[in-house]
């Protein structure tokens, strides 16, 4: 049996729990995410559609007349990251992309996890990746952890997968991280760590990386297009909303209680607390 190596990302006090984008052609779109991801429509109108795995909601397309591209620097998705549930898996989806004829826009040995990267038609971001197991992280004295972008040898991958028939997107993936564009590092750090309490786990020139619980990452911030911005323009396509569901409520009450501390407005719903991130996105919390 192939050792299932995410369970560590899901376990943790907070993980990365849905997505939801903002789209101009809600088929074209909500197609590709069926064929080339391989996720399952869960609910679907003429206004929006819940995609997932395994039953559960992971990526919510909705759409309008209104909605118009944004800028390439606004702040807002770089990319939705989901976790494989081993390499074994992210095999299996790398032999039906390559079957498929998916365009990949590049792959990468990160030392914590192998990652493989493409777009959506329209833009939107997507890592399909696999993390190494937990105990052949390398970790600091001060907790954080040891990443890198090396070269990742798809070929050998591919290679090494039986060619069976693509049963679509394993029951038990999830999103394992969003990798967010935004303005400026000190703000993500003020947010990230101050208000929804994650670790700073790992810098790149230009990039953040937090989490909860030693991950590696469920969040990640980059200012490599989008130095400077403010909050994303209403109307624009991307990613309008994102959650953390909490494992542990003591995290989750110490969320809230920042929240109020800092007089960030926020909303109850059915699925959560809504409130507004720096870069104008809606972040939903439950526990």
């Amino acid at each position: 049996m192939a050792e299932h190596t995410s369970d560590f990302a899901y376990d943790r006090p907070a993980h990365v729990g849905e997505a939801a984008l903002q789209v101009r052609d809600l088929p074209l779109v909500s197609s590709y995410y069926q064929q080339a991801i391989g996720l399952k429509v869960l609910e679907e109108n003429a206004s929006g559609t819940v995609l997932g795995a395994g039953g559960k909601p992971l990526l919510t397309l909705t759409t309008d007349r209104s909605v118009k591209p944004a800028p390439r620097q606004a702040s807002g998705l770089f990319h939705t990251a989901f976790l494989m549930p081993d390499r074994a898996a992210l095999g299996r989806w790398l032999v039906h992309a390559a079957h498929l004829g998916v365009r990949l826009d590049g792959a990468a040995d990160h030392l914590v996890s192998e990652a493989i990267y493409l777009s959506d038609p329209e833009g939107n971001g997507i890592e399909i990746y696999a993390d190494r197991p937990h105990g052949e992280w390398d970790y600091g004295k001060d907790g954080t952890v040891a990443m890198d972008t090396l070269p990742f040898d798809l070929q050998a991958l591919y290679d090494a997968t039986p060619k069976a028939a693509w049963a679509g997107m394993e029951n038990d993936v999830a999103i394992g991280h969003l990798h967010l564009k935004v303005g400026n590092l000190p703000a993500a750090d003020e947010f990230f760590i101050n208000v929804l309490g994650l670790k700073k786990m790992c810098t790149y020139p230009g990039a953040s990386f937090y989490a909860t619980g030693s991950y590696h990452h469920h969040v990640a911030a980059n200012i490599w297009q989008s130095r400077g911005t403010g909050a994303r323009e209403a109307g624009q396509a991307g990613l309008t909303r994102y959650s953390l569901r909490f494992n542990d409520k003591a995290a989750f009450d110490g969320v809230l209680a920042a929240l109020e501390k800092l007089e960030i407005a926020t909303t109850r719903k059915s699925d959560g607390t809504h409130f507004r991130d720096p870069w104008g996105m809606d972040v939903v919390i439950g526990a």
